[in-house]
């Protein structure tokens, strides 16, 4: 498997302007629609197929239950009171944030749905959840959101995250989608919510060629300006990765200033692009990379630093 290296004169260099929207809020029902979908496909000529097919299930879980159990609105009232439109950094911050037990419900109905067809070890991660105290459960969601990942193991933190994330992605949406961040600097994770990024996203239609982050956790997704590091925003030693394909939607961004990385994804070279799909489909880049000493600055929710993808 051979990698090329793209020069950057080929990376398209674009600022922000002052009509390009700072933050992108996710459409809860479409998101999961499209992210399952993309699973399914890219299972299909995969040799992560049954693991896909697997991310894909939770997606489908995440689905059912906004549509049919959504989180109650009298929580949601109590619990948010942002009618602002000027928003400060941070304002649902992960680890900081007083969750309500309703987060507690969603993943215990994630498992419900979950379990009919979990093969063994599944079935075994599944019953250890749903049988284990629930102030054991909030402090792994409290490592998880503090990024203390390797305090939980990558099986329970797989159903826990996407419980958290299907949590927040309803608690942002009181947020209203005209909103502007006041501080538009160091956007290195999420402004909403302070989780990682997945991937970086270079969009199609209104936003063409511009640059987005994508949250693992809330789903938003807040602009910063190409050619610079989203780790550390240098701009001098970025260089840009592809695995055998030069025209590949899914490219890697390295920094020599931090050794960090992180996944790129042009719309325009495939529409049906959908981060998290895309970036867990793709792991054999990001083993190349960390064979080359870089760092994952990302996080995706199926893929955890100490998980082991069998």
């Amino acid at each position: 498997m051979g990698i090329r290296i793209l020069p950057k004169s080929e990376i398209k260099k674009m600022s922000t302007d002052f009509n390009t929207p700072i933050l992108l809020f996710a459409n809860p029902k479409n998101i999961y629609q499209r992210r399952t979908a993309r699973l399914e496909a890219l299972a299909k000529n995969s040799p992560l197929g049954d693991y896909l097919r697997f991310a894909a299930k939770i997606s489908t879980a995440q689905l059912e239950i906004l549509t049919q159990q959504p989180l109650p609105q009298q929580a949601q009232l109590e619990e948010i009171s942002c009618s602002c439109t000027a928003l400060a950094n941070n304002p649902f911050y992960g680890i900081h944030w007083k969750r309500s037990e309703d987060w507690l419900k969603i993943l215990m109905l994630l498992l419900e749905k979950i379990k009919p067809d979990a093969n063994e070890l599944t079935l075994a991660t599944i019953e250890w959840l749903e049988k284990a105290h629930s102030d054991q459960i909030n402090q792994l969601a409290d490592y998880l959101l503090a990024q203390q990942y390797e305090k939980v193991s990558s099986d329970k933190a797989v159903f826990i995250w996407a419980a958290l994330s299907l949590y927040w992605l309803q608690l942002v949406q009181q947020i209203p989608h005209n909103a502007e961040l006041k501080n538009t600097e160091n956007l290195h994770c999420c402004p909403i919510c302070n989780a990682p990024p997945v991937a970086s996203v270079i969009q199609l239609g209104a936003t063409q060629g511009l640059r987005y982050l994508h949250c693992s956790l809330c789903e938003t997704e807040w602009n910063v300006v190409r050619a610079k590091c989203s780790q550390c925003d240098q701009t001098n030693n970025l260089e840009y990765w592809v695995l055998d394909n030069e025209f590949s939607a899914v490219r890697t961004e390295t920094c020599e200033d931090c050794y960090t990385y992180l996944k790129v994804m042009y719309q325009e070279k495939d529409p049906y692009l959908e981060p998290i799909a895309d970036d867990l489909s793709s792991i054999f880049l990001d083993i190349e990379m960390e064979s080359k000493g870089f760092s994952r600055s990302g996080l995706n929710p199926f893929m955890f630093p100490n998980n082991e993808i069998s």
